[in-house]
């Protein structure tokens, strides 16, 4: 998931790399000649990720979108990011708002708030203004 404007622009580069490498492929400039399909779908695959990743960050950024679904705990730091982003606040805008360093939410989020306590994960959620709803539910004992 694209994060933060940085990453934004880097995958843009990738991606323009990537259809210059998949056209020269198509093309037989490059590539070994027995594997050439294989490579240019792998190549294509790839592009077709970072097209994704850019237009989901696209959306979030312009407002597009105002639900963020977490279908576990773990899936509370997607969502928090996601919120962010769809809010229009850097990373450093964040960090001003809980009183901490702009390093503290980049650290956060590159590890998906792992290390974040429940109490932190709440601050960010009411700074963002986001209303967190989540069903716990007890799963069979024999599944686990």
């Amino acid at each position: 998931m694209i994060t933060n404007e940085r990453q934004y622009e880097q995958t843009r580069k990738q991606l323009t790399m990537l259809e210059s490498l998949l056209a020269s492929t198509q093309a037989g400039e490059t590539g070994d000649d027995g594997f050439r399909d294989v490579q240019a779908a792998g190549l294509a695959s790839q592009i077709q990720d970072l097209r994704d990743e850019l237009t989901e960050y696209e959306q979030l950024r312009d407002g597009g979108t105002t639900v963020f679904e977490a279908t576990s705990l773990a899936g509370l730091a997607d969502a928090l990011i996601k919120a962010r982003i769809a809010r229009g606040w850097t990373q450093r805008r964040l960090a001003e708002a809980l009183g901490v360093a702009e390093q503290q939410i980049q650290r956060y989020e590159s590890t998906a708030y792992r290390t974040a306590s429940l109490a932190r994960l709440c601050d960010i959620a009411e700074a963002l203004g986001v209303t967190v709803t989540e069903r716990a539910e007890l799963q069979d004992p024999s599944a686990a």
